[in-house]
């Protein structure tokens, strides 16, 4: 029983790659690119020295780009699979996976708004290669929603609107809790969030509710 444990916890046990893109998630998303340096990312990852670090990653841009990318590809597989959900699904129906998924990612939500910030300065073609394909699978996944009465000149504002709805709050944890004295990642807290969700995308990507005949009376 003992040797069967032992050997799950090894299998369990995540990579040195995994630990140092922890770090560098981690360290990225509180101060920046520009803000951060490897030797802090190694150190916090438990290496011996920076050199170590880079039997893993070339330099420091190539670090931010797989770390940003590690977050950002499970977020784009559910976009994509949300778009065979079945039609009488509601929009809002994969909320719950994600939001399950950024509850246990906390630092990529702040760590995708720095890239959007001051990072995206510092490297613009990195930021916009690695974001663009969930913009542009969240547009797609918006054109589908043909029903929902917006147009296509609508989409990107609509997309910028359901990104600040879904991954703001998240961002926005630590003012959150200052402003209000309470923890946003309580169970109670994420239930709410859950809910809010799935109440607002059913709203702004359900069916488009039928005009009444104007009174002229």
């Amino acid at each position: 029983m003992g040797r069967r444990s032992t050997t799950a916890r090894r299998r369990a046990a995540p990579s040195t790659r995994d630990v140092i893109l922890d770090a560098a998630e981690r360290r990225f998303a509180e101060r920046g690119f520009a803000g951060v340096s490897v030797r802090e990312i190694a150190a916090d990852a438990g290496l011996k020295n920076q050199a170590s670090l880079y039997h893993h990653f070339r330099d420091k841009r190539a670090l931010y780009e797989a770390a940003l990318s590690r977050g950002l590809e499970p977020i784009i597989t559910m976009v994509a699979q949300s778009r065979s959900a079945h039609p009488s699904d509601e929009p809002g129906g994969f909320v719950e996976q994600l939001v399950e998924y950024l509850v246990a990612h906390p630092h990529l939500p702040r760590l995708i708004q720095r890239a959007g910030l001051g990072d995206r300065r510092a490297l613009p073609t990195a930021v916009g290669k690695v974001l663009r394909p969930l913009y542009s699978e969240g547009l797609r996944v918006l054109a589908d929603s043909s029903d929902s009465g917006w147009e296509a000149a609508d989409l990107l504002h609509l997309g910028a609107g359901l990104y600040l709805l879904i991954f703001g709050y998240f961002a926005s944890a630590d003012l959150i809790e200052a402003v209000t004295g309470r923890d946003p990642y309580s169970p109670a807290a994420i239930a709410r969030q859950r809910r809010f969700l799935r109440l607002a995308l059913n709203r702004l990507l359900g069916p488009e509710p039928a005009r009444r005949p104007t009174d002229k009376s």
